[in-house]
């Protein structure tokens, strides 16, 4: 191929990959179908000349192939299209084309793939997670089962192994019995489980140099720093605190429409507020449970956080939005603090984040 800029989109798949290859005219130069495996994408991508772009959308494959890919090539866009209209006829050629054309115009917003650095701490957190939501999972259905039989199961006894054969005898129907059983064999591996992956966790968390700077902030336990840095992986992401606000789903999204109008022959901005409509609510999950989690706990237990909230109950502000409002405060500590690579001091609580 020649040396020139060439904007390639990949529609990948769990055996086939589509690649579309543009250049900066906006004519199609190459399409091509690849099996998706590391060899033949290497070898595609080395064939080129030139400036090469690359876009695809995120997915299972995504970190994987961002990996593969950024030694290779100059610019590697992951872009989430998720909620996006689409229009006409769907197919792998088709979203192919299209991507390149939006990579070639610029209209795609890249999703964040940190470096390899905390990849093994993310994987224990996910680990870590996913044994607590399974074994949460099993737990419920246990006590569903109990009370959807007229059986009270209160409390964290109706799990505990000496008293099952004792719950168990309380259920009748032989089908019944056997599915309690059954659920109770998947909790055991899974309560069992959770201390190993949590200390492995933990371990790993501790690693990292801004553990001990994180674990300062009141309210922060281990796992909850363990999941931020896991999560965030880098404050550096994050150009203020609007936009951890956003990525943590704290972004106030707002209405507006006819803002100006014309005095005299010239645009005026009117005076009135936008309307607002809530929370964003695309946002990173794991990040705002532990903003939430933190804030709340903040508010029940005396310290410099309950009393920054207090103040806001006092000032007149509506107890859903104090805690809202607190929760940002949080976060923004949180970012100041680790860019800064300073410790929590309650003295500067006031001061406004940056």
């Amino acid at each position: 191929m020649k040396r020139t800029t060439k904007h390639v989109a990949l529609d990948v798949h769990q055996a086939t990959t589509v690649a579309s290859v543009r250049e900066d005219s906006g004519r199609v130069i190459a399409r091509t179908i690849l099996p998706t495996e590391d060899g033949p994408i290497v070898e595609f991508f080395r064939g080129m000349r030139g400036t090469i772009q690359v876009a695809f959308e995120e997915g299972t494959q995504a970190q994987w192939l961002h990996d593969l890919l950024v030694p290779l090539v100059d610019r590697v866009v992951v872009c989430d299209r998720r909620g996006e209209a689409r229009r006409g006829n769907k197919g792998d050629q088709v979203d192919a084309d299209a991507l390149s054309e939006l990579l070639r115009r610029g209209s795609l917003r890249a999703v964040y793939h940190g470096s390899a650095d905390r990849a093994t701490l993310k994987e224990l957190t996910r680990a870590y997670q996913n044994l607590v939501e399974d074994a949460t999972r099993v737990m419920l259905r246990l006590k569903a089962l109990y009370r959807a039989r007229g059986i009270p199961a209160p409390g964290q006894r109706v799990y505990h192994p000496a008293e099952r054969a004792q719950w168990l005898e309380r259920l009748t129907n032989r089908g019944a019995r056997c599915r309690a059983e059954a659920l109770y064999a998947q909790l055991d591996p899974l309560r069992a489980l959770h201390p190993r992956v949590k200390a492995a966790m933990m371990v790993e968390a501790r690693r990292d140099p801004a553990w001990a700077l994180l674990r300062t902030i009141p309210f922060y336990g281990p796992v909850r720093v363990a999941q931020l840095l896991a999560t965030m992986q880098t404050p550096w992401r994050f150009r203020s605190k609007r936009n951890l606000w956003a990525y943590a789903g704290l972004a106030v999204v707002t209405h507006t429409s006819a803002e100006y109008e014309l005095v005299g022959g010239r645009p005026v901005r009117r005076r009135r507020a936008p309307l607002t409509r809530g929370l964003n609510q695309n946002y990173n999950r794991v990040l705002k449970n532990v903003f939430k989690g933190a804030a709340t706990a903040a508010t029940a237990q005396p310290g410099p956080f309950q009393a920054f909230y207090q103040g806001l109950l006092a000032r007149g502000m509506r107890e859903e939005l104090a805690r809202v409002t607190l929760t940002r405060k949080l976060a923004a500590v949180t970012l100041r603090l680790w860019k800064k690579g300073e410790r929590f001091d309650p003295t500067q609580l006031t001061v406004q984040a940056r």
